[in-house]
């Protein structure tokens, strides 16, 4: 061999090596650095929550572990969060219903159900009741459920006063822009849906694109959504669901002290944003009232209206919105739960 094919060879495998080295660098890096995103408002109780989780984790994990949250959406939509998961430019997101049926469609049986549940108690019976297969569903798709959580009841804020389903009919509604199936019912009853991403909102309605905004009253407050459109219709529509995931990957990537202490932070976590939302609602609706908030309270014949328009909707979201066997195990469940109740 020749004092050039030595060399040569020497420059080749110092090349390969220094390459395997950066490969390992790179990968110890993105393992132990934790990026979650979610549309919760900075300093939000959801904020302070995923904060106390990634403490818990960075802690635990040890080393140069450090965790990064983006609020407000700065990563864009729940659509692109889980996009953004998926190809690994985060590791985790806090997330409602929206987002959550970008992975498992299933999911939307706990959300997109108008004027099912008439109290706390019954989300919570229902989703503990499907928690588990709900989990193993979401760990087939490669993600790991943290904590579940939520936000308060979606209400309908509009320019106009309304009080019953007919009234909107003349409005346009803010539609989430991945969610195509409820746009096509919507379309069906002689609504109008305009799609957008949340960040487009605050604008939207106050240029006339859209009239009225489906949110629960601490989002009308944060985003000031209730100056513009200052009447909310006091009706319980549906609870807004969520959820915080990370991927399998980031999760196999803890250390098993760290999945411990994180399973820990985010069990206490999911607790402290149910609670807290729970109160928010009414305290946002307070606050907003000495601003000039007008509520809008349907009397008992336009509440029958409300009535009969969801269950008219049922039909259209088993199956399509919904699927057919987590739709009718939502409802014996419910069903379930009102008999112990004497309902």
């Amino acid at each position: 061999m020749t004092p050039c094919s030595i060399l040569r060879r020497q420059l080749l495998c110092a090349s390969l090596c220094g390459m395997a080295l950066l490969s390992v660098g790179t990968a110890h890096a993105a393992s132990n650095t934790l990026r979650i995103g979610t549309l919760a408002p900075k300093n939000s109780v959801y904020h302070r929550q995923l904060q106390a989780v990634g403490e818990a984790w960075r802690t635990a994990q040890g080393g140069d572990a450090k965790y990064l949250i983006y609020p407000d959406g700065s990563q864009g939509g729940e659509a692109e969060l889980v996009r953004r998961m998926r190809i690994g430019q985060l590791q985790g997101a806090l997330i409602s219903v929206v987002g959550l049926r970008e992975i498992e469609p299933s999911i939307a049986a706990l959300q997109n159900l108008p004027l099912l549940f008439k109290n706390w108690e019954e989300v919570d019976y229902v989703r503990e009741k499907m928690r588990a297969s709900m989990e193993k569903k979401f760990l087939s798709k490669g993600f790991v459920v943290l904590a579940w959580g939520d936000s308060g009841w979606v209400r309908f804020f509009s320019k106009e006063p309304a009080f019953r389903p007919a009234d909107y009919k003349t409005m346009k509604f803010f539609a989430w822009g991945s969610e195509f199936e409820q746009q096509d019912i919507m379309k069906s009853l002689g609504y109008t849906p305009v799609p957008l991403e949340t960040s487009d909102i605050l604008p939207a309605i106050q240029t006339g694109m859209i009239n009225v905004v489906p949110s629960t009253p601490y989002f009308a407050l944060a985003s000031q959504i209730y100056t513009t459109a200052p009447n909310m219709l006091e009706i319980n529509w549906a609870p807004i669901v969520g959820a915080l995931v990370v991927t399998q990957k980031a999760w196999d990537a803890m250390s098993p002290v760290a999945q411990q202490a994180v399973r820990a932070a985010s069990d206490k976590a999911g607790l402290e944003m149910r609670t807290q939302a729970r109160l928010e609602v009414d305290e946002a609706v307070a606050a907003m009232k000495k601003r000039g908030l007008i509520v809008n309270k349907p009397n008992a014949e336009q509440m029958k209206e409300w009535a009969d328009l969801a269950d008219r909707l049922y039909p259209r979201i088993r199956g399509h919105m919904v699927p057919a066997d987590t739709f009718d195990e939502v409802f014996a469940h419910l069903k379930a739960y009102r008999a112990t109740q004497g309902k």
